[in-house]
């Protein structure tokens, strides 16, 4: 993560714990354990305001075979007719008659997010 720089962001990024956040000098990050992220959002929220996240995503596509080998045009399924009558290209996991899915190609999303209440001053 990156942070507006400050002398004490190490030991912010800590809060008292044993284990100790890794600055990568290459890129100009930070790096703390995953089961972190919760606390950090909910301190930097309180701190800054506002926040970034920039995570990994993978788009869930959901159909069926029924719809995809479908010869009418009758469709009722949650792709809302995107793949209907299209057949099986062999890229869809089937769990059942009724429920197949796919996943996208992996990309970076970003979301900001905002604090409810304004962020309190800092001293």
């Amino acid at each position: 993560m990156r942070l507006p720089f400050n002398s004490d962001n190490h030991q912010w990024l800590q809060n008292a714990r044993r284990t100790t956040p890794s600055w990568i000098a290459s890129h100009k990050f930070w790096e703390i354990p995953k089961a972190w992220f919760d606390d950090f959002v909910n301190r930097a929220l309180q701190k800054h305001g506002r926040l970034y996240v920039i995570q990994p995503y993978r788009e869930q596509e959901i159909c069926s075979p029924s719809c995809q080998n479908a010869k009418g045009h009758e469709c009722q399924c949650s792709c809302m007719g995107v793949h209907h009558g299209t057949g099986g290209d062999g890229s869809w996991f089937e769990v059942s008659d009724a429920f197949s899915t796919r996943w996208g190609e992996r990309v970076l999303a970003c979301r900001l997010m905002v604090a409810k209440v304004p962020p309190r001053p800092e001293r």
